[in-house]
């Protein structure tokens, strides 16, 4: 008899797993609470999987010898808490489709930097002329190409979610960004928990792999000696000179060479100016990327050259336009505080700072010196803006509220000088008036292009 598997949430993931359960002789049925996408729904049919949309009907789901969950679904789901109470294995996409591949992983977790750093590692791997694919929490699914695909790499951008249901799953190479309170509501609003979360990714890692951290780091270096890690441990830093791994000093970069540290030879030194990518937070996304590519006995020059010609993901410090000499940067996946505050810090011209929308229980507290030195005018973009004013009121020249993108962009336009910077870096969830993060970042740059 076929074992049943029922897959939670028809996305791109849940796609991606149906498709490669039916390969590998499942009995499959996917389950939606919310509504299919048509493209998605179009697949399903084609392969003559059975699904259902706008609700979970228990019969169909609690019959399952394993779940795959997507991962915006939390524990406390209902549906979920019945099918723990059932003894049934609950997994994750990531899980699942690291089954069936020996593909070697590149996994990259943090609350911070992990989607640059992802891309950055796949684009120096490409470049390399590795066999590759890039998955995870960005792109295709990555069950999808396991089943479509023989890669024999995959570069994996690793939310927390993603790795709670995982169980057996082992990175060659784990890199954790850094960690900063987020997404507390799925933990109970215990900080430890979701560090706890985070470092999973290096649980089922030997001594033959790599786990890569952030010695600037101090919630990672407090928790290194808490969590069992068997891989070798490869720091970079910042203004810090370090024995192995990578570091930035005097405004230049050092990859050392891991592969044979008794040597303490530089691999490769590189002037950060020449970096793509600028600010602090680059630098590190940059260091863990170079380290990852050490490991694999890339060469100086592929790696040099990478980091040099490399282009941003969308919405992440995303160059629009420059209009009557004003720039203007599109931020708008900096969703909690830390990345703003990255934001903030790599900007070097007087900011009009476009912020503003679900508050996640942020504490703005940290933001306050950058406020103080760079920001000249706040432009508030959400329903309800009362803690920013109450955060920044004083430390500004001027605040005002909006509730569209274009009204915004109209705001800081007016207020905004030759040789200032128009910066979207909301800090804040989306959902208040904009589908997600994407859609308020198209929304802000179609409005810059119409000034």
């Amino acid at each position: 008899m076929k074992k049943r598997i029922v897959i939670l949430g028809a996305g791109e993931s849940g796609t991606g797993c149906a498709i490669l359960a039916l390969q590998k002789g499942y009995d499959v049925f996917v389950s939606d609470k919310g509504e299919i996408k048509a493209a998605y729904i179009a697949e399903l049919e084609k392969m003559n999987v059975a699904f259902e949309q706008g609700q979970h009907t228990e019969d169909l789901i609690l019959n399952a010898d394993e779940i795959i969950k997507s991962p915006g679904i939390p524990d406390k789901a209902d549906i979920i808490v019945k099918a723990k109470k059932k003894n049934i294995s609950i997994i994750s996409e990531i899980e699942f489709a690291s089954r069936y591949t020996k593909a070697k992983h590149v996994g990259i977790t943090g609350t911070n930097g992990k989607t640059t750093t992802t891309l950055l590692c796949y684009h120096i791997l490409q470049k390399a002329g590795f066999n590759v694919g890039l998955g995870g929490n960005i792109g295709k699914s990555y069950a999808r190409q396991v089943a479509q695909n023989d890669f024999e790499y995959f570069v994996l951008e690793l939310s927390s979610f993603q790795l709670d249901n995982t169980y057996t799953f082992r990175p060659n190479i784990a890199i954790l960004c850094n960690i900063t309170p987020d997404h507390l509501d799925r933990y109970n609003y215990e900080f430890q928990n979701y560090i706890d979360s985070k470092f999973r990714i290096a649980m089922n890692q030997t001594k033959d792999d790599y786990f890569i951290y952030c010695a600037d780091d101090q919630i990672t270096v407090e928790n290194l000696s808490t969590h069992k890690i068997d891989a070798q441990q490869l720091p970079f830093a910042y203004e810090k000179k370090l024995e192995k791994g990578a570091y930035v000093l005097d405004k230049e970069f050092h990859l050392l060479d891991n592969n044979n540290p008794t040597n303490n030879n530089h691999y490769l030194t590189m002037f950060m100016n020449d970096f793509a990518l600028k600010g602090i937070h680059n630098s590190y996304n940059g260091m863990a990327a170079a380290i990852a590519a050490n490991v694999l006995n890339i060469s100086k020059e592929n790696i040099r050259e990478s980091l040099t010609d490399f282009q941003n993901v969308e919405h992440r410090l995303e160059y629009v336009a420059t209009i009557g000499g004003v720039e203007y940067i599109n931020d708008s996946k900096a969703t909690n505080v830390n990345s703003t505050w990255y934001a903030l810090e790599s900007m070097d011209k007087p900011i009009v700072w476009i912020v503003g929308g679900v508050d996640k229980g942020n504490d703005y507290e940290s933001l306050l010196p950058m406020v103080k030195e760079k920001v000249k005018v706040i432009v508030c973009l959400g329903l309800d803006n009362t803690k920013i004013h109450l955060a920044f009121g004083k430390h500004v020249d001027l605040m005002l509220n909006t509730s569209s993108a274009e009204e915004a962009v109209q705001v800081a336009k007016r207020f905004a000088a030759k040789g200032d910077v128009v910066l979207l870096s909301p800090a804040c969830a989306s959902f208040d008036l904009f589908a997600n993060y994407e859609d308020r970042g198209w929304q802000y740059k179609a409005a810059v292009k119409n000034l």
